[in-house]
Parts: C-alpha cells; structure tokens; sequence
C-alpha cells in the first residue's frame, strides 16, 4: 500500500472474561488477535497481554487499577495505538482513549482496516466502505483509520454537539445510500459476467478455511498463480479466480476466498457475502484445515457454521483437507494418515511440499462426474427465468414449444435438480 504512511505502535489486549459463556482459550485466542494486527502493513505489534477480568465495567471496560498497570506498560512500549481483542462500545472507547492516552481500535474496527487494506475490486471496496460506514455511524468519534483518509474524512470529531453528531450522521446515510446505488449497479454487472461464464460451462472448485490455513499457498501451487500467500491473516480477500487443468483433463476454475475468522461481527459476515458469492455457485467446496493449530476443531466449526449462515447446503460435495501435516510430529502425522484413509473425502497434505495434492485432486475429479439422469420435464410459457436457468447450467437435450409451454428433455446431477426446484 506503499511506504508514505507512517508505522503506527500497537499494543494488542486480549480481555479474558471470565464469566463469559463463548469465552475462548486466551493464549491462541490473543495469538490470532497479534495476527490480525500483523496483517496491518503500516502497524508495527510492539506488546501484548492477556488481561483476566471477572466481569466488564460498563464506564470502562477494566477496573481503574488495572487500567493504570496498563497505562503505565503501553507508555513504556511507546504504543500510539491499543487494539482490544472485542468489542468495545463507544463510550468505553472515548473513555479508555482519555485514561490510557492512545487512540483505541476494538475487533471490528481492526478486521475493516484489514479489510480496507486488502479490497481489490471495485465490489470488494464499496462493501468496506459500507461496513465501515456502518460501524463508524455507531460511534462518531475520530477513529485511528485510513478508511477516512480515504474518504476525503467526513469531520468526525471527539465529542461534538448534538448538531454536529446529527450533521455527521446525515452525511453518513447520504453517503451510504450513494454506496447502495454504487452497488446495485456493480452486482448486476458482475451477474451478467457470471451469465457469460455460465455459457463456458466450467465448474467451480471453491478453496475456504480458517484464515491463514493455507489455501492462498494451496491455489498458487495448483495454479502458478502469484496471489499474496504471506503468513498472515486475511492475505485474500476478494476471491481469485483462475481455469485450472485437472490430472484427468478436466478443467475447472479454482476460487480462493477471504479466510474466515471467529466472532466476525455479523454486519461483516453480511457486507463480505458478495466476496463468498463464488462458494454458493461452486460445484465442488474444498475446506482446507491448519491441521497443526491448537484450535483446529473450533476453527472448523467456525467455517461450517458461517457456510451454514451463507446458504451452503449439503448438496454441494465437499472435501475435506488436513493441511500443513508437515508442521506435525511424525507420529501424529502418521495417525492423522491412518484417519483420513477411512474417509474418501478426507485428504491430509502440505501445501508448502505438495505432498497429498494428487490424490485430492483426483478426488475432486470423481466428485464433479456426478452421475446424470435424463427426465421429461414440463415449463409454462410464464416460467421464463427457470428456462433461463435451465439453459445457462447447459442441461437442456431438446426443447419443444407446444400451446402451453415447452416440453423439455433434461439430463441433469441430483444437485442440478435440487437446485432447479428451490428456483
């Protein structure tokens, strides 16, 4: 994103409630938060702490007497900036940045910069720009973000009249209903490429995992393709598309998409749907897993649950992949192979020596050669857009008009079928 913006000091907090009832393990769960912030190219992580806390002071967040510890270790960090592992609410963070002399920047607000940073397509920027916007209505006090630069900055300033909070608002719906516009027109272009793909009738292999599984690393070896595989969390964010050629000759496109992360705020999960638009098109999912990662198993709920909330279905085929098999000890590894031996669609690999890849592949293959049956089927005039779809998904062997509609003979996968009857 280039070098002229200043290296800004963070300090990442990790606030262990004890009484929460989705508390997550601290350690790896303050790790993921250091990741996080290491993926902000202009942020330089220079602490980190687990804070245990029995309950959240509404005012503040922590007690009075923790927050002078605190104060006292991120001035001798010489940190500008304090990222918190949650959320923060308004007036606990105009509070806390008084107390603690820093600007403040909670979850949410970390996971857009990154967000922010990583957009490429014009969608992908006008969804950050939404989320953002959303996010910022909520608090109106001047965030530590390059969003605003961006944006030519709309005032937001500490503590304003309850003028100046109305104006700032105002400017935001403004601004927010010209995003929506914006959009609008966008998605409908891209859903006329996506008609022009559909006449090319390759299938879609969507890669998703946990952020930082693998899969950026997995979709360059398959592809040669150069997309940033740093380690680093969200290193994609809109999905890359690229036609590959299986070892059987089939030839498919190959979607890499935003790695997914626990307690994304939902306003996100919605604005980022269009970036996992491709999952819900695609013929075959591969889910790929840092089978090396304390939390694996939670990690792996996270992404079933967040495809469950995007409409994925049980219809799509899906592959599971244990990656990064070559981080374990050789025992483990070799107990994880006698597992995944048990189940067809289970693979263990390693992205970084290849190891794995082929059968997988083959795999994806066998999957995608669903088998077809061919059925008779019946369309009024008045049905139009299921036609439609019936000629864009290339299923159609024969069409005859007759007085009230077509009669057509199909041959189609189950999927296909099951796809057609919800339209």
């Amino acid at each position: 994103m280039g070098d002229d913006r200043p290296i800004t000091r963070g300090y990442v907090l990790h606030p262990d409630i004890r009484t929460d009832p989705d508390r997550h393990a601290p350690e790896p769960a303050l790790e993921e938060a250091v990741s996080l912030a290491v993926a902000l190219p202009d942020l330089e992580v220079v602490g980190s702490e687990i804070v245990p806390l029995n309950k959240v002071h509404p005012g503040m967040l922590f007690g009075s007497g923790k927050i002078e510890e605190l104060k006292a270790r991120i001035k001798a960090a010489n940190a500008g900036l304090v990222l918190i592992d949650g959320p923060v609410s308004p007036v606990q963070q105009r509070n806390l940045e008084k107390a603690l002399d820093a600007k403040l920047l909670d979850r949410t607000g970390l996971i857009l910069e990154i967000f922010s940073d990583r957009a490429r397509t014009r969608e992908g920027v006008l969804q950050v720009e939404m989320a953002a916007l959303s996010y910022q209505r909520t608090r109106l006090v001047r965030a530590w973000t390059h969003l605003e630069r961006q944006r030519g900055g709309l005032g937001f300033v500490g503590g304003p009249g309850e003028t100046q909070i109305e104006a700032d608002r105002r400017a935001i719906d403004d601004q927010l209903n010209r995003l929506r516009k914006q959009l609008a027109k966008v998605v409908k272009t891209r859903s006329l490429h996506r008609a022009a793909r559909a006449k090319v009738p390759f299938p879609i292999v969507a890669l998703v995992g946990y952020t930082n599984a693998g899969k950026s690393t997995l979709f360059n070896r398959l592809t040669g393709a150069q997309v940033m595989a740093k380690d680093m969390l969200f290193a994609t964010l809109d999905p890359t598309m690229r036609k590959v050629e299986l070892e059987t000759g089939d030839e498919v496109i190959l979607s890499d998409t935003v790695g997914f992360i626990s307690d994304l705020p939902t306003q996100l999960v919605a604005a980022f749907r269009a970036t996992l638009e491709e999952v819900l098109e695609a013929d075959v999912i591969v889910h790929v897993r840092d089978i090396s990662h304390p939390e694996t198993e939670n990690q792996r709920a996270q992404v079933m649950a967040i495809l469950s909330d995007l409409g994925v279905t049980g219809d799509t085929p899906m592959i599971e992949v244990w990656n990064k098999i070559d981080l374990m000890p050789p025992e483990e590894a070799a107990a994880l192979q006698a597992r995944a031996a048990r189940d067809p669609d289970l693979f263990v690999t390693s992205a970084v020596t290849g190891q794995g890849l082929s059968p997988m592949l083959q795999r994806v293959s066998e999957r995608l050669s669903a088998p077809k049956t061919t059925e008779e089927l019946f369309l009024p005039y008045t049905e139009g857009r299921k036609r439609a779809w019936l000629h864009e998904e290339a299923v159609v062997d024969d069409e005859r008009p007759g007085d009230a509609g077509y009669q057509l003979t199909v041959t189609w996968t189950d999927r296909q079928k099951a796809r057609f009857e919800k339209l």
